[in-house]
């Protein structure tokens, strides 16, 4: 960006500038290619006036001071040149970064060059369409101020004072406004006319509106509704919110920091956005009250007790009955002027209150609801709210049967409130959104019930046929003190009652994968499945009647997430069946219902199997010096693991390990065990399969002599014995040390261990004397087997 606009050298070299126009005596100047709206009245001609004492710039003739017009005067000048310039992004971001009332884009500039006491000097007029801005640029020390005059009238100053210590160098104000009948508006101000009994208003782009709705009228009551995915503003015009975002609803033009915010969130359709709280934001300090479905109260984080008696909280009072919860505020900008909000969980009354004082009009989608775009919240927003869906028709939508629902609104129950607020708005939200989405929840009589209450809040009665008529109950908060979780909002049941349901884009992933939760999670001796609350509720399944295959195995809910986890472990296996396919060993349970003596159920039924494996893996070597003694292998099985371990000891009790300074030699018998941790010795049992030794590193090796034949000694070799094999998580067994004839070099052992299912009967059967029967290998397959080695040096 251009440093501060230095306009009598930078703005000629800008693309597209037009050329100077120099002059030095009174003139009449053509700016149609860029109009200025001064404080509401749009001029395409400006007249130069040279004087003794001033420089004036004039928009409705020559300066005069008895014709009281509407002029920029200022000191002296000796000539003038005017450049109309287009316009330039970086310099509406210098616009936007200082005057922040400033709402609508750049259109072009004209540009007066000025030379004041012998110093430059730049009077800028910035065209912003409906909205205009003054710059005065100025290098002279000393000040140099310019009066802004409506007719006559002093209104705003622009003014630079530089001093050798402190060089200000420019000054800018916004000069928007509206105009009636010759009397000057402020942007976000509003006026009630007597003589012509409607409400004038002029918003923060400085356009002018008139309502018969009496929002500005002193001691009157302004409403702004919002119900389901629309807003019904102060000038009764109707327009929806097409995402889940977070949008302003009221804001103060002169009160930046004040806010109440809506936040928007789907049910079930994507396609469709509802009211789902709201938020108060008081002060830059960051107070928030958060009014949320079911009537609760949050400030910030604290949930809030409350009662039919008025609490002040930060300046706000609160107070909450069977109906929801009311926030009033005064602000302190308006004497005596109150903003009510009223939220029953799914609709938002605010309502405004001149009391004694001022009128106002706000910004935001309760002054014009047709600027939604405008009014998103992105700090208050989740990233992808403005993502758009387009969900496929329901059947169940009967539009004909809406419109006569919604028109009951003018039925003689409402005669008296329709002759005061106009029911045609609220009509054409209740027809618009029950076209649209299902009429379930209680949103048919929800959006009926908007009406009602706006006719309430304004000391109107209603007859309570229209309940009858339309099958309503007497107004309650929906969903009164129940808690759902961000994913979810409340709905009613098929039985009327309410509960938690998924919101639709939550749970889409998971129908898409026709599963109520998500994976099985297996840890070092547990297994855990989650399933998720709402989905249950959507399915009408009761969470607390599941169980695993022990019926004492209940699901637990997690009162935040409601999230519902069934587990099971070692110490307890919740009837946990344990197979094998050879090369896994499963531990598989089942979510299931409880058992009914009912004939027929016309809920879902469920059974649901999760498991978790230990799978053994293929041939892995890891060799050793027998110095070491002990080798340790770690086998993972996906997310369950165990660690086998083979030690090397030089006594049968195998206390003495053989370590490094151990002196073995042949012929003498050494003990090798084989020992695991991680195993459940309750279910599983490890049998070395087979043990042999080979005169180089890899298992298969061509020189090769059988320790363990199929789990047995080898009968050929008296000094082996096995000992607790199939028994148990370890066993072990004894030879004595030998080397291969004609070789030197480094022995190396190697042995193949299986898991087994204990009911499977583990124990290898061999012959001989203490080997009654011939070798037969338990129930597993070669292939599935964990092989550890070690070897030892001559």
């Amino acid at each position: 960006m251009l440093h501060p606009l230095i306009y009598l050298s930078a703005l000629s070299l800008l693309a597209g500038a037009a050329a100077q126009q120099v002059f030095s005596i009174s003139s009449e100047l053509d700016i149609s290619s860029c109009p200025i709206t001064l404080y509401g009245q749009m001029y395409k001609q400006i007249y130069i006036n040279f004087t003794k004492d001033h420089f004036v710039v004039c928009f409705d003739g020559f300066y005069d001071p008895q014709t009281r017009g509407d002029c920029l005067v200022g000191p002296s000048s000796v000539g003038a040149a005017l450049e109309i310039l287009p316009p330039n992004p970086s310099e509406e971001e210098f616009y936007f970064q200082r005057l922040p009332t400033i709402k609508t884009h750049l259109q072009g500039t004209v540009v007066l060059h000025l030379n004041h006491n012998g110093t430059s000097g730049t009077l800028v007029l910035a065209n912003f369409g409906t909205q205009a801005a003054l710059q005065l640029r100025s290098s002279s020390m000393g000040s140099v101020v310019y009066d802004v005059q409506i007719k006559g009238d002093l209104v705003n100053k622009l003014n630079v004072t530089n001093t050798p210590e402190s060089q200000q160098e420019y000054s800018i104000i916004d000069v928007s406004g509206c105009r009636h009948l010759g009397v000057l508006y402020r942007p976000g101000r509003a006026q009630y006319m007597t003589s012509d009994e409607f409400c004038l208003a002029c918003d923060v782009t400085a356009v002018i509106h008139t309502t018969g709705h009496g929002i500005c009228q002193k001691g009157s009551t302004a409403i702004c509704t919002v119900t389901g995915p629309t807003v019904i503003d102060l000038f009764r015009q109707v327009n929806s919110v097409q995402d889940r975002c977070a949008y302003a609803l009221v804001s103060d033009y002169y009160i930046p920091d004040f806010l109440i915010l809506g936040n928007f969130q789907e049910r079930r359709r994507k396609d469709v956005s509802f009211l789902d709280s709201v938020t108060l934001r008081l002060d830059s300090s960051g107070v928030l009250i958060h009014l949320e479905q079911g009537g609760r109260v949050r400030l910030n984080n604290t949930m809030l007790t409350l009662n039919s008696s008025t609490q002040l909280v930060h300046g706000v009072e609160l107070s909450k009955d069977q109906t929801g919860v009311t926030a009033k505020v005064s602000l302190p900008s308006y004497r005596g002027y109150t903003v009510s909000v009223f939220f029953d969980g799914y609709t938002a009354e605010m309502t405004f209150n001149g009391g004694s004082g001022v009128p106002v009009i706000f910004n935001g989608l309760c002054s014009n609801s047709s600027e939604w775009r405008e009014a998103r919240l992105s700090d208050y927003s989740a990233n992808s709210c403005e993502a758009q869906y387009n969900d496929a028709a329901d059947s169940t939508i009967n539009c004909t049967w809406a419109t006569t629902h919604c028109n009951l609104l003018q039925g003689l129950s409402f005669a008296v409130c329709n002759s005061i607020i106009n029911p045609e708005p609220y009509i054409t939200v209740c027809t618009e959104t029950l076209c649209k989405y299902p009429a379930v929840d209680g949103l048919s009589c929800q959006l009926l019930e908007a009406y009602a209450k706006a006719c309430s809040l304004r000391d109107i009665d209603t007859d309570d046929d229209w309940r009858i008529l339309a099958g309503c109950y007497a107004p309650e908060a929906f969903c009164q003190n129940r808690t759902c979780s961000p994913h979810e909002f409340c709905g009613e049941k098929t039985d009327g009652e309410t509960a938690c349901f998924c919101r639709d884009i939550f749970a889409s992933e998971y129908r898409a994968r026709n599963t109520l939760g998500g994976s099985t999670i297996c840890s070092q001796d547990s297994a855990s499945l989650s399933l998720v609350g709402c989905l249950l509720e959507d399915k009408g399944i009761d969470y607390s009647t599941l169980h695993l295959n022990d019926q004492t195995c209940r699901g637990h809910m997690d009162q935040q997430t409601h999230m519902v986890t069934f587990s099971f472990n070692n110490s307890n296996t919740c009837g946990a069946v344990v197979t094998t396919n050879g090369s896994q060993i499963i531990y598989k349970n089942t979510v299931m219902m409880q058992n009914s003596s009912d004939i027929i159920t016309r809920s879902d039924q469920v059974y649901i199997d999760f498991s978790c494996v230990r799978t053994q893996p293929g041939i892995k070597t890891m060799s050793f010096k027998i110095k070491d003694s002990s080798v340790i292998q770690h086998i993972t099985s996906g997310a369950w693991s165990y660690s086998l371990t083979m030690n090397v000891y030089n006594d049968a009790e195998r206390t003495q390990a053989v370590d490094p300074s151990t002196a073995v030699q042949l012929d003498q018998s050494i003990w090798v065990e084989l020992k695991t941790d991680g195993l459940d010795d309750s279910l599983v049992a490890v049998v070395t399969d087979s043990c042999w030794a080979t005169s180089e590193p890899s298992p298969s090796g061509s020189l090769r002599y059988d320790l363990i034949i199929n789990g047995c000694a080898n009968p050929t070799d008296q000094t082996v014995k096995v000992e607790g094999n199939g028994l148990g998580t370890s066993n072990y067994f004894t030879f004595n040390l030998f080397q291969f004839t004609g070789k030197s070099g480094d022995i190396y052992l190697h042995c193949k261990l299986q898991l087994c299912i204990k009911e499977n009967n583990c124990l290898p059967v061999c012959k001989g004397a203490s080997r009654r029967r011939r070798s037969l290998r338990p129930k597993n397959k070669d292939d599935a087997a964990a092989v550890i080695s070690m070897a030892w040096s001559n």
